[in-house]
């Protein structure tokens, strides 16, 4: 353990503010940031300007380090720029790449080049969040495990704190500075710190207290020297002004806040909870950041998942398509012009990275799932309203005006909230239920000005109607390539002018819902009006010369009107625009492939997913998804001569349809593809728990002999037994006690914590004792375990053996110094004797923060024997193991069973399929009445992809990602099956599944390292 002392020393000897050897930029003064940036990017209070253009930044969040196959990372953005959406927020996690305290180690799958290239060729811009504290249901909110031993107060301005944050910030502050669009990269602003808004006996009122606005002040400078001159913003979740413009120091120059409404009760789906509904955020933010963009950081787009809780799906259907409708509808009727969706593709807590309150999912419930499929209906419903704001530019200049029941509309059953144009006529109007949890169906009429006068709508008979959770928006005066669309009830997905001047408008509406829209056409060159498909539903009224009133009533079927030579417009049903793409041309750099307000568009219905459109003379070359066959059908494209289209690189024979739309035929093929069959397999087996032998020798192992620590709990013990501080931070521990009986030990009295859910099982030599299975899903337990029925022989030594499931430490508020809970014993009591009595030895991963395996990172392993060997990684020395399986065999007692397999897989090329892994999981019980008490880890190519409870649940299916998972070529898979009965367990089943394979324009990804097994110098 002197490696972290002389750290530390070398630390005190360096001016603070300056981190170890690397050279850092010089710093620049405000005016210079800014001359830096002229022409691109720049805001004033209405929005933000980039390249000179105004812009809705709608942001995904995206954890790249969740998804450890960098080749992956373009598809996810991808996916999001098919939202609708123009950037995407990341953070960086220390606690990754700063495992070792001093080596800071952005390589392999923690790189971020990769990140940065990907996010320029699907033209999305980047907002940088690296912390150093990031949340994010991470272990110690992503700080190294070692901070746990600082004695100083974490994420404050304490000199020995900030001193261990220096490197990091120096070192990913010029990654992310070399990546500024400044530098022609596609960061465009990037976020000091995370929620830092309270601190320990300082009250609400009195935060920021001087220590927090120099620590604050400090992060923003550490930033700055490395290079960074992007604007600096700050999340604020207590909404209270924390680090606005103008607040002093530490201030920040984009103030933004982060909400979540719907809270996280997925179990109950369908209650929606009123304590946290926005009402008054448009004063709000006049009081505390008047001059810049209104900005929500973060906008709750899911919810997370734990240990015997519910699954993502239940949390996807409390965050659903109509808590999108209502949500987020509401949040323009504030006229935000910046939204980041927490999460919009979350990934996976693989190799121990999460929190003590998460299972290995963090699927989160997002728009994109966590195996990259995009069916949930919300990513839909995110499509319609983000490029709804691509084409309404007058949103841009636009101020909220205040909600009320009842006004603009005929019932007080209905809430509407105007947001007034300043540089156009356009007026908004955001409609929702006055209770907004509510699930009725109300009837309402429109009551509002326009430049035709006031006007009660619809003018053409009948009533709007309102159904369960929606919202709407209805505006007024809205330009549509020059012509005055004078009101529409019916939601506008997207128009579009071509060269010639003809213009496509599409609207959609929700089943059985009366629309009606008044367009004035003077500046259009009229003929008659005309009704393709089937105009059964659609009333066509020309109340003058120049202005036609339009009312149908939404159904499944299309209805495309041609109100003069230039204007089409399209009428659908909500569910049928889904299916609608508008996809961005290229253009000439420096924009590219980046939105830009000024860029032609293509739209296409008919595939899964569609991620690029070029135009190359008259063939539109398109590249994406389908999952079955399919019609693909050019709605629009700029130049009106297109007559080819090609998909995926494939020619296809188009013709055109009744409509004049140029259509071909997508055939689908299943791919064929065998998946291994895990019961017929040759499985190698080796006893995982051999510290249970009587000759074992732990020699090797710690001995917890420090006589204090610096952690905030005191020590009930003669000496630590906390792993932090002997440097184990991650997956399981185990401890050996050894003592010497004198025939008084009648009971051991223990007091453990793990993290949420976590179990342990304890033996005294070779015989076992009790298990704890963790359904309490508390992050400690106690327990005094009776020895009577153990006798012991007085004069003789005994060893206990503990293995204790390791969770995942907590998260923190500032200041709390909660991430530095203990983890392990923190208190124990045998019967007849002093604590001293007993010696206690303890191991975690080999070798603690000097860890082995570099490629896959500092909390992949834990201290089981196997993974201290390696044998989880591929090509283990298993020759001469016993040959047995986890599913027909698996341990006959308490213990734990090391399992390793090999397989082949062969994916056809062009087809993207996720697979995940599958524990089978009945209501089959044990002898004992109850579910099975086992725990497994699923390692996939030495990647922990796994922890899998079978007594709590809910994850049974673990998606492993292309990458990590070769599906050209071999796998090795390992499994720890620890059981906590006496009577053994076994898998009930375990499989390799795919979900909806999909023929794909998605690039190959390179496999992540997989490095091999080799013998591991001081393995014990």
């Amino acid at each position: 353990m002197l490696l972290p002392v002389i750290l530390s020393l070398l630390f005190s000897l360096l001016p603070l503010g300056h981190g170890l050897n690397i050279p850092l930029r010089g710093e620049k003064s405000e005016v210079e940031s800014r001359d830096v940036l002229e022409g691109l990017v720049s805001w004033d209070k209405y929005s933000m300007i980039i390249r000179g253009e105004r812009m809705f930044v709608l942001s995904g969040e995206v954890h790249p380090w969740r998804l450890p196959s960098p080749g992956l990372w373009l598809d996810v953005f991808q996916k999001i720029k098919a939202l609708g959406f123009n950037a995407v927020t990341f953070y960086t996690y220390w606690g990754l790449v700063e495992g070792t305290q001093g080596k800071v180690r952005f390589d392999g799958v923690f790189a971020l080049e990769e990140l940065f290239k990907a996010a320029a060729e699907a033209g999305i811009y980047l907002i940088a969040r690296p912390g150093p504290y990031i949340n994010a249901e991470t272990a110690l909110g992503g700080y190294p495990g070692w901070t746990a031993r600082t004695k100083a107060h974490l994420r404050g301005d304490d000199p020995e704190f900030v001193k261990t944050t220096e490197l990091y910030a120096a070192t990913v502050g010029k990654l992310i500075a070399d990546a500024q669009i400044s530098e022609g990269g596609p960061v465009v602003m990037l976020q000091p710190e995370n929620e830092y808004d309270t601190w320990p006996d300082v009250n609400d009122t009195d935060f920021p207290a001087q220590l927090n606005r120099n620590y604050m002040e400090h992060v923003k400078k550490q930033f700055k020297k490395a290079g960074n001159v992007v604007p600096q913003m700050v999340n604020d979740h207590l909404y209270q002004g924390n680090w606005a413009p103008g607040s002093g120091l530490g201030e920040t120059e984009l103030y933004g806040i982060d909400a979540y409404p719907m809270r996280y009760d997925c179990e109950h789906p369908e209650v929606w909870p009123k304590i946290r509904w926005p009402e008054n955020w448009q004063t709000m933010h006049q009081q505390y950041s008047p001059n810049t963009p209104f900005f929500v950081a973060e906008f709750q787009g899911g919810s997370g998942t734990g240990f015997g809780s519910v699954n993502a799906d239940a949390c996807n259907a409390l965050v659903n398509e109509e808590s999108v409708r209502v949500l987020w509808k509401n949040n323009y009727s504030f006229a935000i012009k910046m939204l980041n969706i927490y999460m919009t593709y979350g990934g996976t807590n693989w190799g121990n990275l999460g929190y003590r309150g998460g299972d290995t999912s963090y699927d989160y419930g997002a728009a994109i799932k966590e195996n990259r499929h995009i069916w949930r209906e919300k990513f839909s419903e995110e499509k319609l309203e983000a490029h709804f704001f691509k084409v309404s530019p007058a949103y841009l200049t636009a101020v909220a005006g205040n909600a009320s029941n009842g006004s603009y509309v005929s019932t007080d059953q209905i809430a509407t909230t105007p947001v007034f144009g300043t540089e156009s006529p356009t007026n908004f109007y955001i409609i929702r239920h006055a209770d907004w949890t509510s699930t009725n169906t109300t009837t309402y009429k429109l009551i509002v000005p326009t430049s035709a006068g006031n006007i009660s709508i619809p003018q053409l008979g009948g009533e709007l109607v309102l159904t369960r959770r929606d919202s709407k928006i209805h505006v007024t005066d809205y330009d549509v390539g020059g012509s005055n669309l004078i009101y529409c009830t019916a939601e506008i997905f997207t128009w579009a002018k071509d060269v010639p001047g003809r213009r496509t408008l599409i609207l959609y509406g929700g089943a059985k819902e009366v629309h009606e829209f008044a367009i004035d056409l003077t500046n259009s060159t009229r003929a008659s009006t005309q009704t393709r498909l089937n105009n059964t539903g659609v009333i066509v009224k020309e109340v003058d010369s120049n202005t036609v009133v339009v009312q149908w009533k939404v159904a499944t079927d299309r209805k495309i009107l041609k109100l003069s030579d230039d204007l089409e417009v399209l009428l659908l049903w909500r569910n049928d625009a889904y299916n609608y793409w508008v996809t961005e041309l290229p253009a000439e750099a420096p924009i590219a492939n980046y939105s830009s307000p000024s860029k032609s568009t293509v739209v296409v219905k008919g595939p899964y997913l569609i991620r690029t459109a070029a135009l190359e003379g008259e063939t539109i070359r398109l590249t994406g998804d389908i999952n079955r066959t399919t019609d693909i059908e050019l709605i629009y494209e700029p130049t009106g001569k297109v007559k080819a289209i090609s998909f995926n690189g494939e020619a296809l024979e188009g013709t055109r349809n009744g409509d004049g739309k140029l259509t071909a035929r997508l055939d689908f093929k299943a791919p064929e593809i065998i998946f291994p069959d895990f019961t017929s397999l040759e499985w190698k087996y080796i006893d995982s728990l051999p510290e249970v032998q009587n000759i074992y020798d732990d020699s090797s192992w710690v001995t917890c002999e420090n006589p204090s620590t610096n952690n905030p709990q005191p020590l009930l013990t003669p000496t630590s037994l906390y792993a932090s501080d002997y440097g184990f931070h991650s997956g399981s521990l185990l401890y050996r006690g050894h003592f010497t009986a004198n025939e008084d030990e009648s009971s051991l009295f223990l007091n453990l914590t793990g993290g949420n859910n976590f179990g342990y099982s304890l033996w005294i030599n070779d015989t076992f004792i009790t298990s704890w299975d963790g359904t309490d899903g508390e992050p400690a337990h106690n327990d005094t375990i009776s020895l009577a029925f153990h006798a012991l022989e007085s004069g003789k030594p005994y060893v206990f053996t503990l293995v204790i499931d390791h969770m995942g430490q907590d998260e923190e508020a500032p200041g709390t110094d909660v991430i530095k809970a203990p983890m392990g014993i923190v208190n124990f009591n045998l019967t007849g004797h002093a604590q001293s009595d007993v010696t206690w030895k303890l191991t975690g991963n080999l070798g603690g923060e000097s860890y082995h395996d570099l490629s896959r990172g500092p909390r992949n392993e834990g201290g089981m024997f196997a993974e201290r060997q390696g044998y989880h990684q591929p090509s283990p020395p298993s020759q001469d193991w016993e040959t047995s399986n986890p599913i027909t065999n698996g341990i006959d007692s308490a213990g734990i069973g090391f399992y390793t397999t090999s397989f082949e897989l062969d994916v056809p090329a062009g087809y993207d399929v996720p697979l995940s892994f599958v524990f089978a999981n009945s209501t089959t019980t044990s002898s004992a009445g109850s579910s099975p008490n086992y725990r497994c880890q699923l390692f996939v190519n030495g990647w922990q992809f796994g922890k899998y409870v079978a007594n709590l649940g809910p994850q049974t299916a673990f998606p492993v990602p292309e990458g990590i998972l070769n599906h050209n070529g071999a796998n090795t898979v390992a499994l720890t099956l620890w059981s906590l009965d006496a009577g053994g367990a076994s898998l009930e089943g375990f499989s390799l599944e795919p979900e909806m394979p999909l023929w794909s324009g998605y690039r190959k990804p390179w496999p992540s390292p997989q490095p091999a097994w080799r013998e591991r110098e001081g393995a014990y």
